[in-house]
């Protein structure tokens, strides 16, 4: 009942109120021959869209921080930020644009006060739209073609002495940042100065589908229950705990869907890739930009029944196959021109669009970390807004012992998916 009122409320607008609005620009200008960021061939092909997080701290009785000592703190570190990573201060005038224009404009600082405790947010799924209200011009959504902002800041505060920091990032300049990065102070970000290109990409086609038949649920899977998992794979193929859990959650997710509809549909997993090894010279842990193209592999007829050894075993082929003889940032841009047009000419696309299943993985990344002054959050979650129905987004458990996979499917699928026996055994209890 709670929930319902609060949903109600929210979108009413009753329960939220912008306290100010600010530009925060960085703290130093950005040098004349730096003006230009020319965005690299894999940036150009990216996703033209907001990777949106919001980061909960419940009320700390032990921090003397008040209110506007807490947004101080924020805004000098965006603005300390901002200097380093001056094309975030910058703006990109169409979806097209191949280049960042780093004029040191600068990034929205909102902040609004919800009348609400923080609590009844915590236990909102990542696809309700509640979650819209607490981002800045709504950069939230998949794409927002009014904003030319790269990022978007929105400092909250609940009624309970509760805080939300939501930060939305244009995908395109998302930092790569290795799985294994140590923290170094002071930290200097690496930005590759790419040459201009004369060809400019035209906007993808892919837009926010309808979720409203959609859900997501957190389900949680243990390390040791993780290394029983990848006990059931031939010991040859050695997949990573990533790998092998995408494997066992798509089957899973396959099988639910072959039994709803009662037979099997060709589907596909769009499967993020880092390159970061497999390039010649190894780039800096630092690096700015994207270095992780999206693969598409095609499954067996008989996934749903087959042995996830061969999920694993298909995956990790098509990976070889596809990336082989791949060492640098252009070549990753050139494979990227190809298999967008191998997609778009595909004889069935409607297929591939409707029967895949994308999955991205943020395990290893500090997230859970963000301390500014008044504690670790208690939870983060990564708002998945994206282009396809079906997915799986894995982070890193708050201890650090397992993996928490937000899966994303339609609600009949998931009434499925969320009694199969086989996956269950492998979840948290």
């Amino acid at each position: 009942m709670i929930g319902k009122l609060l949903k109600l409320s929210l979108g009413r607008r009753q329960l939220h109120s912008i306290i100010s609005q600010e530009i925060i620009k960085p703290s130093s200008p950005t040098p004349s021959h730096l003006y230009t960021y020319n965005l690299s061939s894999v940036d150009q092909l990216a996703a033209k869209a907001y990777m949106p997080v919001v980061f909960f701290y419940p009320n700390n009785d032990n921090c003397t921080l008040t209110s506007q000592d807490k947004a101080r703190v924020l805004k000098e570190s965006l603005s300390q930020t901002l200097t380093r990573y001056y094309p975030v201060a910058g703006r990109m005038f169409s979806p097209i644009t191949p280049y960042v224009d780093c004029n040191d404009e600068g990034v929205v600082f909102i902040e609004a006060r919800i009348n609400s405790n923080l609590e009844n947010y915590l236990h909102l799924s990542q696809l309700d739209r509640n979650f819209d209200l607490l981002f800045a011009n709504d950069l939230v959504n998949y794409k927002s073609p009014c904003n030319t902002s790269l990022v978007g800041v929105q400092f909250n505060h609940f009624a309970c002495g509760g805080l939300v920091l939501a930060v939305s990032m244009s995908h395109i300049i998302a930092r790569y940042g290795s799985s294994d990065h140590q923290e170094v102070f002071p930290y200097i970000p690496h930005i590759i100065q790419f040459p201009r290109t004369n060809s400019i990409q035209p906007e993808s086609r892919a837009r926010e589908v309808d979720h409203t038949n959609v859900i997501s649920k957190k389900f949680v899977f243990p390390n040791s229950k993780l290394s029983d998992l990848k006990k059931l794979v031939d010991i040859d193929i050695n997949p990573s705990r990533v790998v092998v859990l995408t494997s066992l959650l798509y089957k899973t997710a396959a099988k639910a869907a072959t039994k709803r509809s009662g037979f099997f549909k060709t589907s596909y997993i769009f499967m993020m890739v880092n390159m970061s090894n497999k390039f010649v010279k190894k780039l800096p842990q630092s690096t700015f930009g994207n270095i992780a193209p999206s693969i598409l592999i095609p499954t067996d007829r008989h996934t749903s029944e087959t042995s996830l050894s061969k999920v694993v075993e298909d995956i990790k082929k098509t990976m070889s196959r596809e990336l082989e003889g791949i060492h640098s940032v252009h070549q990753i841009g050139e494979y990227l021109k190809v298999s967008r047009s191998n997609r778009c000419n595909h004889d069935n696309l409607e297929n591939v669009v409707n029967g895949s299943y994308w999955c991205s993985s943020l395990c290893r990344f500090p997230f859970k970390n963000m301390d500014f002054g008044w504690g670790k959050p208690v939870d983060t979650k990564y708002l998945l807004r994206c282009s396809h129905k079906n997915g799986f987004m894995m982070v890193d458990t708050k201890n650090g012992d397992g993996i928490e996979a937000s899966v994303v499917l339609e609600k009949e699928n998931m009434e499925i998916f969320e009694n199969d026996k086989e996956m269950l055994s492998f979840c948290q209890k």
